[in-house]
This record gives C-alpha cells, sequence and structure tokens, in this order.
C-alpha cells in the first residue's frame, strides 16, 4: 500500500519537514539561493527517487533471473539548458531539461546482460514517470489540516 507524502513548512526560511509513514527527511535549498543547506533540495530529492528507483529496479531484475549482480553506483546529476535558436531571455520556450544518469554495475556479468540492466533502469517506475505527462491537481485544504492520516488524501499509487 502506498503513503502519503508530506510536507510541513517550519519556521526556517526554506527548510521542508517531509513526513512519508514512520520516515521524517529534510529539505532545503543551498546557501547561494537564501537556504540554510540543511539537506537536499527538491531537485535533489527528484534524482535521489530516480537513482534509488533505477538501482532497485535493477537489483530486481537480478534476483529474478539469478545473474550474478554484486552491486549497483547509480550517479545523477540535472541541467536546464537553451535550446538553440532561443534567446538567454525566454525563460520557458526553448528551455531544454536533461538527467545524466550514469549507472555501474559489479558482477560476473557478460554485455548482454549489462545492456539489459540498462534498459530494465530505463523503465523504472519514477523513470517512466518523469518522462511521462504527469498531471498535478493542487488544491487549498482549511488551515486546520495537518495531513496526517486524513481519510480526505487519496492515497497515491506505487510500484
Amino acid at each position: 500500500m502506498a503513503r502519503n507524502v508530506c510536507t510541513d513548512a517550519g519556521p526556517l526560511r526554506f527548510i521542508e519537514t517531509i513526513s512519508i509513514g514512520p520516515h521524517v527527511l529534510q529539505a532545503d535549498e543551498p546557501s547561494p539561493s537564501g537556504g540554510a543547506d540543511a539537506g537536499p533540495d527538491p531537485l535533489e530529492l527528484v534524482l535521489a527517487a530516480l537513482g534509488s528507483c533505477a538501482s532497485i529496479t535493477i537489483r530486481m531484475y537480478a534476483d529474478r533471473k539469478q545473474w550474478p549482480l554484486q552491486g549497483v553506483h547509480v550517479c545523477l546529476s540535472y541541467a536546464t539548458k537553451h535550446a538553440e535558436g532561443y534567446g538567454e531571455s525566454d525563460a520557458t520556450v526553448g528551455m531544454g531539461q536533461l538527467i545524466e544518469m550514469e549507472i555501474s554495475v559489479t558482477g560476473d556479468l557478460s554485455d548482454d546482460q549489462r545492456r539489459r540492466l540498462l534498459e530494465i533502469a530505463n523503465r523504472c517506475p519514477v523513470h517512466r514517470m518523469l518522462e511521462s505527462q504527469v498531471q498535478i491537481r493542487a488544491r487549498l485544504r482549511d488551515p486546520e489540516y495537518t495531513g496526517q492520516n486524513n481519510p480526505a488524501v487519496p492515497p497515491t499509487t506505487g510500484r
């Protein structure tokens, strides 16, 4: 069963407390952006979600195939680039977004197995979500809303 993800802004400028079931994380903006760098920024959390999902998906596939996979290491970076032909001042049109994901797998694997694991990583649920056209519906709640175990919040869909 998928769990809701809730974020709460505290008294410090950009620090957010993230609650997911029994887990608590923290997000913030880096110092140059006015934050305290008390946690990863939101884009870094998206990269972490993609990297961990790709790695877990690779591991699950290799386990199911009984391949001798010993380890997976995923490194990600994100960049926003201006597409050719558009000026620097155009904030939305002509912007391209790129996530670079480098995957290292260790174990006594053939070249074909390594290629297949890359294909599998590119089909993990987070990868597919990021490549799709996700619809997001935002709405305001009552000021008293806490987000904790509220049946009015529809559960998110998991794997």
